[in-house]
């Protein structure tokens, strides 16, 4: 997955060390000129700066590159990280002077230089480790971590074991193994890691279980109906990956969903099928996008959350804010948070209304619901503006602005498998549903379809476009 984002996070990573790079120079210009002791400080007008400052961005630029200076962080620690930028500040410097003797710039102070070659390796190495130190601490605390599920317990699959174990950096977290032979349920694979079912027991876990990845570590051909459980897997949104003996024409099988491709998996050339979008990179632009976007729109709407909350005050005795609980991609669970449209025991209330649900599927919807708060809660609701405070969940990594709206548990319990695979993305706060015209008459189905629509052709242009569409239907109040 992190080798897909590679090419975005690379860009980010040079634009951000050529910066770090320009900005050392430009300190140590003004450490020589102004700031050291009379005898040392001070330049000439000669040369020209600026094209001094032009040529070490060319320079570092192929340096960096040329020394390999931006290898993954799950696959090198950070002294390889450490003597590299070394490495690469040095050539620089080397190839500058060169530069600068070709051409017959005998001006260029060499205590400037010597600041400027301190300060770039410094503040890099201090810049990388702490980027290492916040990714280390970010998936210490479980925040972009894949759950692995395994199938295969001898030689293939304990390789790969090891081979995960041996990469602490690389976020991912291995749940077990199945088999095909139940008599060895229980049994260690390799360390802690169990077998814990067979063949036949892989979609329930599957169901019940968050589970990013489903690994093959096996030949597929002794695995009966093999091509069954990539299907159930495919169905549910669950990336598949295949460590293959590549000979999988026995198999009778063609994607449905998925899209299949070679992919490295911890060292392991994978076949994968995968049915969310392949762009990793632009996904990981969607998250930033996320971020950063949510905070903006807080800073903005806090005055009507101001207003908002004193007018549930107002009106309803109790707290402003509603919790519940939902489900979140591949069925993580968490805390939604909306602003309370409803009494204060209107969960309590709602075996008595089961009665008079309008919706098919595990669905409740009434049009005049006795429970919502009269005035604040039906108009909250018609806007959509009960939503705003999961800004604060999109803050939190829960949610997207933009996905699949989350699900309660009990309504996921009732989905068929195919439904599942709504849960493959990230939820937001509004999708194809919440847009459409007359969307409380939809069925169930034609709401689940909805949301793979978005999966199937998402892209960040179709994010832009919903989300002004759904700025319209707040001003016009389409929502119910």
């Amino acid at each position: 997955m992190l080798k897909e984002n590679h090419k975005i996070i690379l860009r980010f990573q040079r634009v951000a060390d050529l910066l770090i790079t320009a900005g050392c120079f430009t300190l140590a210009y003004f450490i020589k000129r102004n700031m050291l002791p009379a005898q040392f400080s001070g330049l000439t007008t000669t040369p020209n700066y600026y094209i001094v400052l032009l040529s070490i961005i060319i320079i570092w630029y192929i340096s960096f590159n040329w020394f390999e200076f931006y290898g993954s962080s799950r696959e090198h620690r950070f002294s390889w990280f450490l003597i590299n930028t070394i490495k690469a500040c040095t050539a620089g410097l080397l190839v500058l002077n060169i530069c600068l003797f070709i051409f017959h710039v005998g001006d260029m102070s060499r205590l400037l230089l010597g600041i400027f070659f301190v300060l770039n390796v410094s503040i890099l190495v201090a810049f990388k480790w702490g980027i290492m130190k916040a990714v280390q601490q970010m998936r210490a605390q479980g925040f972009n971590t894949r759950n692995i599920l395994i199938v295969g317990t001898r030689v293939r699959a304990q390789s790969l074991i090891q081979s995960i174990e041996k990469n602490k950096m690389g976020g991912y977290r291995i749940l077990g193994c199945f088999d095909t032979d139940p008599e060895k349920i229980g049994l260690r694979v390799f360390n802690k890691h169990k077998i814990l079912g067979t063949m036949d027991m892989l979609r329930e876990y599957l169901k019940n279980n968050v589970v990013d990845e489903l690994i093959f570590a096996m030949p597929l051909k002794i695995i009966e109906d093999a091509d069954k459980y990539i299907v159930i897997a495919e169905s549910m949104g669950v990336r598949v990956r295949i460590i293959p003996d590549w000979q999988l024409h026995y198999l009778a099988y063609v994607p449905q969903v998925a899209n299949i491709h070679i992919a490295e998996f911890s060292g392991v050339q994978t076949l994968t099928l995968q049915s969310t979008p392949l762009n990793e990179g632009m996904l990981l632009i969607k998250g930033i996008l996320d971020y950063g976007l949510a905070f903006i729109f807080l800073v903005i709407g806090l005055p009507i959350f101001m207003l908002i909350s004193l007018a549930i005050l107002l009106v309803s005795p109790g707290p402003v804010l509603y919790k519940q609980k939902r489900l979140g991609k591949n069925g993580r669970q968490f805390d939604v948070l909306k602003f309370r449209t409803m009494v204060i025991d209107a969960d309590q209330k709602l075996d008595e209304l089961k009665a008079l649900n309008e919706a098919d599927g595990p669905t409740f919807k009434i049009k005049n619901d006795p429970r919502i708060i009269p005035f604040v809660g039906a108009f909250l609701r018609k806007t959509g503006l009960d939503e705003l405070p999961q800004l604060i969940n999109v803050l939190k990594g829960d949610m997207s602005l933009v996905g699949p709206r989350p699900p309660i548990p009990m309504e996921v319990d009732e989905y068929e498998i195919w439904q599942r695979r709504r849960l493959s993305m990230k939820p937001g706060l509004t999708c194809f549903w919440q847009i459409a015209p007359r969307r409380n008459e939809l069925s169930f189905n034609e709401w689940m379809r909805l949301d793979l629509e978005y999966i199937d052709k998402w892209s960040l242009q179709l994010d832009f476009m919903l989300l002004l569409k759904t700025t319209g239907a707040v001003i016009t109040g389409a929502g119910r």
